[in-house]
């Protein structure tokens, strides 16, 4: 289902808000009519000095709006939408909050990607604890998997999410339920064996893969890793040993994070790594694959990474950059 939305016009808008109990920078900049994927960065570089620890936000604190255009109704319909813009495409998989997704650039025009996040159905993968809340890797990887989905399709980009909740679309909570309803492009049943999940996932991919012969294409898939306690690792980026492309690929996701990181927080360092490593869904699609492990499912720092939406929100935007970086240079 697809529609146009009115006509806006543009006004430069710029003013102060206070922080509400519960309130992350993604819901502060929604609530606001703000893009978060064009205003994060700017929002953070702005109020830098009035922010806590991973960039959250203090209940009851002053914080400032970027100075940007933003959309409000026009006085007349017949003023049309500027060029590229104004295009609304609905898709319920996002949920009621998020379905309306905005086509505000052609960035990606031609690329085709296949987003699959890891177990799902009968398996959540890693299961960590927070603050007394169980931690599932399934949901997690899911909800940012979502969130990268949204912002490739508003740049332009045709977008096959392959493991799918029919309920779940993207959640700005913290604890985010467990269930096991999840299924395979496009409505199959996920089993319980791995290999035999694996080559579901796979096979979804390579049929879709055989539509869109000659386009640009892309798997990425999007786990949490399990280690121990106390190994504190960064987002890292694996890669088929004979895919020279997804190398590059991987290492300009790579880059692009340890940029983001430089930033926004300078004094942090990143240690990310890309290799090869001999993975089912890696070694068997047909597009170009990275797997992308977001972080250690025992380490309460990494397990933050995760549970705050913002930070969700961010790691989505920044892999968005990557994946924008590395369509322009390998098209």
């Amino acid at each position: 289902m697809a529609f146009i939305i009115l006509p806006f016009l543009l006004a430069a808008q710029t003013q102060e808000v206070v922080a509400q109990k519960g309130d992350g920078i993604y819901r502060l900049l929604t609530r606001h009519g703000y893009s978060v994927s064009e205003t994060m960065d700017d929002f953070i570089k702005l109020n830098e000095n009035a922010l806590g620890k991973n960039n959250s936000l203090i209940a009851g604190k002053k914080y400032k709006l970027p100075e940007t255009e933003k959309t409000t109704p026009a006085t007349t319909e017949k003023a049309p939408p500027a060029k590229g813009k104004g295009k609304v495409v609905r898709y319920e998989i996002f949920g009621e909050e998020f379905a309306n997704v905005e086509i505000t650039s052609s960035e990606l025009k031609g690329a085709v990607y296949y987003l699959m996040s890891g177990h799902g159905g009968p398996d959540p993968g890693a299961v960590g604890k927070y603050n007394g809340h169980q931690i599932c890797e399934d949901e997690y990887a899911y909800d940012v998997t979502l969130r990268l989905a949204r912002n490739l399709i508003s740049e332009g980009a045709t977008v096959y999410v392959i493991t799918r909740d029919p309920k779940d679309g993207i959640r700005d909570d913290m604890y985010l339920k467990a269930d096991k309803d999840e299924v395979c492009y496009p409505n199959l049943k996920i089993p319980l064996n791995p290999t035999r999940r694996l080559r579901q996932r796979t096979d979804a991919v390579n049929k879709l893969h055989a539509k869109h012969r000659g386009s640009f294409q892309r798997m990425i898939a999007i786990h949490v890793d399990s280690r121990p306690v106390r190994e504190n690792i960064d987002i890292f980026f694996y890669h088929d040993k004979r895919s020279k492309t997804g190398k590059k690929a991987g290492n300009i996701l790579r880059e692009t994070i340890e940029a983001k990181y430089r930033e926004h927080q300078p004094n942090r360092g990143y240690t990310g790594t890309v290799s090869d490593r001999n993975l089912y869904v890696v070694r068997n699609t047909y597009p170009t694959a990275l797997f992308i492990e977001l972080g250690n499912m025992n380490h309460q720092r990494d397990v933050k990474r995760l549970v705050l939406p913002e930070n969700r929100q961010a790691v989505a935007n920044w892999l968005n950059a990557g994946l924008i970086k590395d369509f322009k240079t390998n098209k």
